[in-house]
C-alpha cells in the first residue's frame, strides 16, 4: 500500500470515528424527530449513511482499476458535461420552490444560511482530503482525484432538498438523490474519478449538510420555521426502496482455461443499483442494474531458456452489465428487520476481451525484445439471464436500511473463442475458432444500503 492510499484510508477512518461523537450530542429537530430516527434510536445513527458510504469507498479501493476497466471496455469514448450542471439541480429546486411559496422546513432566509454553512463544511472536507491524499485521476490529468468534488456537491444539494422538502413529499428526496447518483456515475463515465472517489464524495456531501443543519439549528434555537406542519407516514406501509450494493462474486466453475495454462476466473466483484416499487405492504416489482466482473488469473511468467527470454500472460476480465426485473417480496420478521426475496429475469450484456502475451528478453543476436501482442480473443453475445436472491435488512431509521444480501444468476451466452496471428506461431499451426453456448452462473453476496420512501 502506498502513502497516498494509506492517507486516504486514514482520512476515512478519522471520519468514521469522529462522526458518531459529533452527532451524538445533537439537539432534536423537526427532521430528526419525524424522519431521521425511529423512537428509541440513538442520535448517532443519523450518521450511518455517510459512514456506510465511507466504508464502501475504503472497501472498493482495491477494485477501482477493475471498475474502470469495465467502463473502458463498454463505453471508452464517453464524453458529456451533464454532470457539471446536474449537481446543482436539487439546490436550484429548493430555492425555486420557496420563491413559488411552497412551504418546507424553513423560510428562504434560514434555508440560505443552512445552505451556505453546508457549502463551507463540504469545501473544507473535500479540499483537505484532495490536497492531502493527492490521488492521481484515472485520466492522469491531476493528482487531486480523491474525493470527487462534483459528487460531494451533488449529494450536499440532494440532502439540502431532502431536509427542506422531504416531509412534503418523498418525490423530492427521490429526485434529489437520483440527480446526485447520476452526477457520480457521470464522473466515472467521463473518466475523471475512481469509484472510491465517488462513494467518499457522496458520504461527504450528506455529512456536510447534516452538520450544517445541526449548527444552524443550535444558532436559531428552535426546530425550524414551520415545525410540525407536515407529518410522515409510519415506516413499512409500502417499503419501496432504492439501494446501492457492493459485493463479492463467485462463479460456480472456471469460466475459461486457455491452453491448459491454469487460467481461471472464479472470483470477482459486483457493483450496482437495485430498487423496488411496492404496491402493498408485502409485494412489489424490483429492478436490478449491476456490473459484475471476474478478473482472469494465470501463472505470472513462463521461462524460455533457449532464447533467454520470458513471456507473461495478460488477460482482460470477463463479466458483464446486467439489467433484470421481477417480483419482490418483503416479510417483517421483527420490528426493525425485514426479510426480502426476489425472482428476476432480464438481459446480460457480456464484455468482449482478449488474452495477450508480453514478451521480454533477448534474441540470438542479443537484441532486446520487448513486445506485447494478442493471442486469443473471446466474443460473448448478449443473452437472457435469470436470478433469485435473499436479503436481510436492518432498518436504521425511517428512511435508511442496511442489508446483507445473497443472489444467484444463470445465463448461457453464445461465446466465440479465436486465436490470432502472433510471432510465437507465424504459420498459425494452432489456429482454432470455436463458437458455442457456455453456462455462466455465479453467486454474489455483500452489503446494500437502501433509502426507503
Amino acid at each position: 500500500m502506498d502513502l497516498r492510499s494509506l492517507g486516504s484510508r486514514l482520512s476515512l477512518a478519522w471520519m468514521l470515528v469522529i462522526w458518531p461523537y459529533i452527532v451524538k450530542s445533537a439537539p432534536l429537530s423537526l427532521d430528526t424527530a419525524q424522519v431521521d430516527r425511529l423512537p428509541g434510536t440513538p442520535y448517532w445513527q443519523m450518521g450511518v449513511a455517510p459512514a456506510t458510504l465511507f466504508s464502501a469507498s475504503a472497501l472498493s479501493w482495491g477494485y477501482r482499476k477493475e471498475a474502470r476497466e469495465i467502463r473502458n471496455r463498454y463505453i471508452p469514448n464517453f464524453r458529456s458535461h451533464y454532470d457539471d450542471y446536474l449537481q446543482y439541480a436539487p439546490a436550484v429546486g429548493v430555492f425555486a420552490l420557496k420563491a413559488a411559496g411552497v412551504k418546507g422546513r424553513n423560510r428562504m432566509g434560514r434555508a440560505a444560511v443552512s445552505y451556505i454553512a453546508s457549502i463551507g463544511v463540504m469545501a473544507l472536507l473535500v479540499n483537505s482530503l484532495k490536497y492531502t491524499t493527492k490521488v492521481v485521476r484515472p485520466d492522469g490529468s491531476k493528482a487531486n482525484s480523491f474525493p470527487s468534488g462534483h459528487t460531494s456537491n451533488a449529494f450536499m444539494n440532494a440532502t439540502f432538498l431532502h431536509k427542506e422538502y422531504g416531509l412534503v413529499s418523498p418525490v423530492y428526496s427521490i429526485a434529489g438523490y437520483t440527480a446526485g447518483s447520476l452526477t457520480g456515475i457521470g464522473r466515472n463515465l467521463n473518466n475523471r474519478h475512481w469509484i472510491s472517489d465517488v462513494l467518499a464524495g457522496a458520504g461527504i456531501g450528506i455529512l456536510s449538510t447534516q452538520l450544517a443543519y445541526l449548527f444552524v439549528d443550535r444558532l436559531y434555537k428552535d426546530e425550524g420555521d414551520w415545525a410540525g406542519i407536515y407529518t410522515s407516514e409510519s415506516t413499512g406501509q409500502r417499503p419501496s426502496f432504492l439501494s446501492l450494493k457492493l459485493g463479492y462474486a463467485h462463479a460456480t466453475k472456471p469460466l475459461v482455461d486457455y491452453f491448459e495454462l491454469g487460467a481461471s476466473s472464479e472470483r470477482g466483484f459486483e457493483l450496482g443499483l437495485e430498487g423496488a416499487f411496492y404496491f402493498s405492504r408485502n409485494w412489489g416489482i424490483a429492478a436490478d442494474f449491476a456490473f459484475v466482473s471476474f478478473p482472469i488469473h494465470t501463472s505470472d511468467r513462463f521461462d524460455l531458456p533457449e532464447s533467454q527470454s520470458q513471456f507473461e500472460i495478460l488477460t482482460q476480465p470477463m463479466g458483464g452489465l446486467r439489467f433484470a426485473i421481477g417480483p419482490h417480496y418483503t416479510y417483517q420478521v421483527a420490528p426493525k428487520y425485514n426479510l426480502q426475496m426476489k425472482l428476476t429475469g432480464g438481459v446480460l450484456g457480456m464484455a468482449k476481451g482478449n488474452v495477450s502475451v508480453k514478451w521480454e528478453g533477448h534474441d540470438d543476436d542479443n537484441n532486446v525484445l520487448n513486445d506485447e501482442f494478442e493471442v486469443v480473443n473471446f466474443r460473448p453475445k448478449r443473452t437472457w439471464t435469470a436470478g433469485t436472491g435473499l436479503a436481510l435488512t436492518r432498518m436504521l431509521n425511517r428512511e435508511l436500511g442496511v442489508s446483507v444480501y445473497g443472489d444467484y444468476y444463470y445465463a448461457r451466452p453464445l461465446n466465440t473463442y479465436e486465436t490470432l496471428p502472433s510471432p510465437l506461431d507465424p504459420q498459425q499451426e494452432y489456429y482454432f475458432k470455436e463458437t458455442g453456448r457456455t453456462p455462466f452462473s455465479y453467486f454474489t453476496g455483500g452489503l446494500r444500503i437502501s433509502a426507503f420512501f
